[in-house]
């Protein structure tokens, strides 16, 4: 949500995203990813969550957040701000959906 907020911020200030929202967004996109694997590792062993929903929240993290990462790079600095705070934005109502699926 942070990034969300920064990213928006600087797309109304018409700002180029800078490098450390871009390391931010790509520690995000790595950290989901970690995430996604122990909850894969937690899946293998027998460890299902309650609905398959959730499994379906964490696939889309860790697609969406790289996909839009590479297709925000090739346009201009305003694109990348717009789509990069618009990713943001949407995979945080994606962890939050995940948490309230349990």
């Amino acid at each position: 949500m942070v990034l969300g907020l920064w990213g928006t911020y600087g797309y109304f200030r018409q700002a180029a995203v800078s490098g450390g929202f871009r390391s931010s967004y790509l520690i995000m996109a790595g950290l989901t990813a970690v995430q996604g694997l122990v909850g894969l590792a937690l899946f293998v062993v027998g460890q299902r969550p309650h609905t398959l929903l959730h499994l379906v929240y964490g696939i889309f993290a860790v697609l969406f957040l790289p996909g839009a990462y590479l297709w925000a790079h090739g346009g201009s600095k305003r694109r990348e701000a717009l789509i990069l705070a618009a990713a943001a934005w949407i995979v945080a109502v994606a962890y939050f959906r995940g948490i309230a699926t349990g």
